[in-house]
């Protein structure tokens, strides 16, 4: 009898290529094919070995199923990541509005964003996480992966900081 990394290999030998093209119409670049064919292998592979079912190769309908859901699951993720980056809103371009609306041809609120595009990067994304985001400091420094003393003292320079670029602004208009 053959081993069964034998059979694995003679089985994807002989049906890799459809496997692989089925992918390509789930897929936007042969890698991404590519990486959905070895997801399923994977996952078939798993599943063959679990509750007695042998171990071996599965039928074609149910690996072209399982190709199929991977591809599901990367349009749904790449969908989902799409729609995050989209509604990111960017400091950088002056169109977003990250402060209030009202405010936004108010002197005040474009020298503020100017202030904030002036901190150092560690330091904005700090603001505009706690700020704007309404994270927490334990959130912030899990997603930056810092300690929540590093993600509140950041906060605090940045206050100071820009505490001082609008003191020096008060100073300049007002003597």
């Amino acid at each position: 009898m053959q081993s069964l990394s034998k059979i694995w290999k003679q089985w994807l030998a002989e049906n890799g290529s459809r496997l692989l093209l089925f992918a390509r119409s789930w897929g936007k670049t042969r890698e991404d094919a590519e990486d959905l064919v070895q997801e399923a292998v994977l996952k078939m592979w798993h599943y063959q070995q679990a509750e007695n079912r042998g171990g071996g190769p599965p039928d074609l309908p149910l690996m072209f199923s399982t190709i199929r859901f991977a591809g599901l699951m990367l349009h749904r993720t790449e969908s989902r990541r799409r729609k995050r980056e989209e509604s990111i809103v960017f400091l950088n371009d002056f169109e977003d509005v990250w402060l209030d609306p009202v405010l936004e041809e108010d002197e005040e609120a474009v020298l503020m964003r100017e202030a904030v595009q002036n901190l150092s990067d560690k330091l904005r994304e700090v603001v505009v996480m706690k700020t704007w985001g309404g994270l927490t400091f334990a959130q912030i420094s899990e997603a930056l992966g810092i300690s929540p003393n590093t993600a509140a003292s950041r906060y605090r320079y940045a206050l100071e900081q820009l505490s001082q670029s609008m003191q020096k602004v008060k100073e300049v208009r007002f003597g």
